[in-house]
């Protein structure tokens, strides 16, 4: 209910506001800055996640040999 009465109080602001010259504005700025810190912020978790990560690959449990390792054949 409040909700609705506060969208009421602001239909007149809308209306007074340029239809042929309308900007994101200062509330556009700032999500979109949240949302490049919070990329950053992401990209800086995982570059330090993607560190920890010591791979080993383990040999074939087959036995078989690599065709590049395997030698010269006659």
């Amino acid at each position: 209910m409040m909700s609705s009465l506060a969208a009421t109080q602001l239909v007149p602001l809308a209306e007074e506001l340029d239809k042929n010259k309308v900007t994101p504005g200062v509330l556009g700025f700032i999500v979109f800055a949240v949302i490049g810190v919070a990329v950053w912020f992401l990209m800086k978790s995982m570059n330090r996640h993607m560190k920890r990560v010591d791979f080993v690959e383990e040999p074939d449990a087959s036995g078989a040999v690599p065709a590049d390792k395997a030698g010269p054949t006659a």
